[in-house]
């Protein structure tokens, strides 16, 4: 089971039916929605600023989410996949997202619904990412629009984590399809 912490007086708050694997990390204003889960050694450090976070959102093994002193909170929507390693850092990211594995999503870059940060890529700050997009590189530029394909994996990685939880624990509740 992950760890939760307050700090300052400050205690994350967790939605319904969420699970916090091994090694994870929730520290300090944290507020996140139902069925989220935080995998192994990922840490979300809400000690500096605010940290929202939607319904459905997976926070997968090693990523870090974490904000800048009283100047760039970070805002998670609803279904959003935070790949592996991947930090994301006093931003916003709307709804349907996908961030690639060990990608990095700097202060007040704004990352549109329906989008996706490839894996690697640097989303430098202030950098507004257009809904229905495919960012990739190094800085991250637009590479293309997502396409059907896309939309699928964005919508069932959700999902999977969902399922993916109850193996570990038997008590989160997944929606049959």
């Amino acid at each position: 089971m992950g760890k939760i912490i307050s700090l300052e007086s400050k205690s994350p708050i967790l939605g319904e039916n969420c699970f916090l694997a091994e090694g994870s990390l929730i520290i300090g204003e944290v507020k996140t929605g139902d069925n989220c889960s935080f995998w192994f050694n990922s840490i979300v450090r809400g000690d500096v600023h605010y940290i929202n976070i939607g319904h459905n959102v997976n926070v997968q093994d090693g990523a870090v989410i974490h904000c800048t002193y009283k100047k760039a909170p970070t805002e998670i929507g609803d279904n959003v996949s935070i790949g592996h390693n991947a930090i994301v850092h006093g931003c916003t990211i709307k709804d349907n997202v996908l961030i690639g594995m060990g990608a990095i999503v700097m202060d007040h870059a704004v990352i549109e619904s329906n989008s996706i940060i490839a894996a690697g890529a640097i989303v430098l700050e202030n950098t507004h990412v257009e809904s229905g997009s495919i960012y990739g590189g190094v800085p991250a530029k637009r590479l293309k629009s997502i396409d059907e394909g896309n939309k699928e994996v964005i919508a069932r990685t959700p999902k999977n984590y969902i399922r993916y939880a109850n193996w570990f624990d038997p008590n989160i509740r997944v929606e049959e399809d």
